[in-house]
C-alpha cells in the first residue's frame, strides 16, 4: 500500500497523516472547512497516553509549545469542601497538557504541513466507490481521488462512517449542556495547572489556570432531553449568564464570579458520543478518532484516543496486508475506546444527581480517591512504534 485519503483534519487527521508517511505511505488529507478549526470547544486536556502516541512519531514536540502542564485535577462539592485529588501523571511521571482546541488543531496541522503532508480545505466528502484493487473518493466540489484506501477523521457526525455502515445508529446525547470562556479573574488560592472541578448542588463546573494569567472554565448545565437542532446554538449571552447564575448562584465556589469577568458572548454547545459502532471497516474504508468511538469531554481522553488510533493504524497498515491490518487495527483499539466511551457517559449522566446522591457523593468520593485514581488504567497506555503490529 503506498496511498490513503484521510477525510478529516481535526486531530486524527493530521496526525494519521504523519503517521503513515512514518510508515511509508503518502497522505492527503480532506477538510471540509476552509481553513483550520477556529476556537471551537474552548479548551482541552491532552493527556499522557496521547502524547505518549505522539512521541512514537516524533511530533510531541509539535504540541509542546501550545499547551501546559496540569499535573492535579482536584474535586470540590457545592460547600468547597475538597473531596480528593488526582494526578495527570503517567507511568513515567510526566503530566497531561491543557490548552485551547484551536491551538492543538493549528500546532499538528503546521506540523504536519512542516512534514510535507498535503491539505486541500473546502474538500467536502459526499461519496466513495471501493473496488478490488482501490477507493474513489467523491467530493462536494465534483473532484475524485483514488487511493489505495480512506480513512474516515471526520468525527461524531462521520459521513464516512455512514458509507462503512450505512445502518449505523445515530450518535447518542450526553445529557449536559456545555459552555465555556476564558475569565479575567482569577479564584483566590487558585494555583498554575491546577485543574479543579467543582460539584455544584445543581450544576458540575471547573476551571484552570494557565500560566498567561486569567482563568479557563467550563460549565455542565443539565439537560434530561434532546433540544431542537439550533436551540441551544440560538440560547443568547444574557441566557447564558442568567442560567449559569440559576444553578451556580448557592454553591460556595469562584464559577459565577468567573463568569461575571469573562467577556461575552458566552455560547454554549451540546454533546454526543458514539458507544459503539458495528464494523470499523468496510473494503478499504476504515474509520478512526471520533468517527469510531466519540466519547463525551468527561473522560478527558478524547484527542488522545483520536492520537492513538492514528499511530496504531499506521502500523498495522506498515506490517499487515489488506484486509488484515484493518482487522486487526480494530481488534486492538476497539475494546479500550469503548470502555472510554462508556466511562465518560457514566461519569456526565452523574454530574448533577438528586440530593441523596449528592450526599453519598460527597461521602464516598474522598474514600474512593485515597484508595485508587479510577482513571489510572486510562493514562497508562503507551504505543510502541517499532514493535510488529500483531492482531489482538
Amino acid at each position: 500500500m503506498t496511498r490513503a485519503i484521510v477525510v478529516g483534519g481535526g486531530v486524527a487527521g493530521p496526525v494519521v497523516a504523519m503517521a503513515l508517511q512514518k510508515a511509508g505511505i503518502e497522505a492527503t488529507v480532506h477538510e471540509a472547512h476552509a481553513g483550520p478549526a477556529g476556537d471551537v470547544g474552548a479548551w482541552l486536556g491532552l493527556q499522557v497516553n496521547g502524547l505518549d502516541a505522539l512521541r512514537a512519531i516524533d511530533a510531541e514536540h509539535a504540541v509542546a509549545d501550545v499547551g501546559f502542564p496540569t499535573p492535579v485535577i482536584e474535586f470540590r462539592s457545592w460547600t468547597g469542601t475538597v473531596l480528593g485529588a488526582l494526578s495527570t501523571a503517567g507511568p513515567g511521571g510526566s503530566s497531561g497538557l491543557s490548552m485551547r482546541r484551536s491551538d492543538l488543531y493549528r500546532a499538528l496541522h503546521a506540523e504536519a504541513l512542516r512534514r510535507g503532508v498535503r491539505f486541500r480545505y473546502g474538500s467536502r466528502l459526499v461519496d466513495a466507490r471501493c473496488t478490488a484493487s482501490d477507493v474513489t473518493a467523491v467530493f462536494a466540489n465534483g473532484t475524485t481521488e483514488s487511493a489505495d484506501l480512506l480513512i474516515g477523521a471526520d468525527g461524531v457526525r462521520s459521513t464516512v462512517r455512514s458509507l462503512v455502515d450505512p445502518g449505523a445508529a445515530a450518535p447518542r446525547f450526553v445529557p449536559v449542556l456545555n459552555t465555556a470562556g476564558y475569565s479575567e479573574h482569577v479564584p483566590p488560592g487558585a494555583e498554575v495547572g491546577r485543574l479543579t472541578m467543582v460539584f455544584g448542588r445543581r450544576g458540575f463546573a471547573g476551571y484552570l489556570v494557565p500560566p498567561s494569567g486569567g482563568t479557563w472554565w467550563f460549565a455542565n448545565p443539565p439537560l434530561d432531553r434532546e433540544p431542537p437542532a439550533g436551540e441551544v446554538a440560538g440560547t443568547t449571552d444574557a441566557e447564558w449568564r442568567a442560567r449559569l447564575s440559576d444553578l451556580h448562584r448557592g454553591d460556595r465556589s469562584p464559577i459565577l464570579a468567573l463568569v461575571e469577568a469573562t467577556p461575552g458572548p458566552l455560547r454554549g454547545w451540546t454533546t454526543y458520543d458514539v458507544p459503539t459502532v458495528r464494523r470499523w471497516s468496510a473494503g478499504r474504508m476504515v474509520l478512526v478518532g471520533d468517527a469510531a468511538h466519540a466519547t463525551s469531554p468527561a473522560a478527558g481522553q478524547g484527542s488522545s484516543l483520536a492520537v492513538e488510533d492514528a499511530v496504531v493504524l499506521a502500523r498495522c497498515l506498515r506490517d499487515l496486508p489488506l484486509p488484515a491490518a484493518l482487522q486487526a487495527f480494530e481488534g486492538l483499539r476497539r475494546a479500550r475506546a469503548e470502555r472510554v466511551v462508556a466511562q465518560g457517559f457514566r461519569t456526565s449522566s452523574a454530574k448533577s444527581p438528586p440530593a441523596v446522591g449528592r450526599v453519598a457523593r460527597d461521602l464516598v468520593m474522598p474514600f474512593v480517591l485515597r484508595r485508587r485514581d479510577p482513571q489510572a488504567w486510562m493514562r497508562a497506555h503507551s504505543v510502541d512504534w517499532d514493535a510488529p503490529a500483531v492482531p489482538a
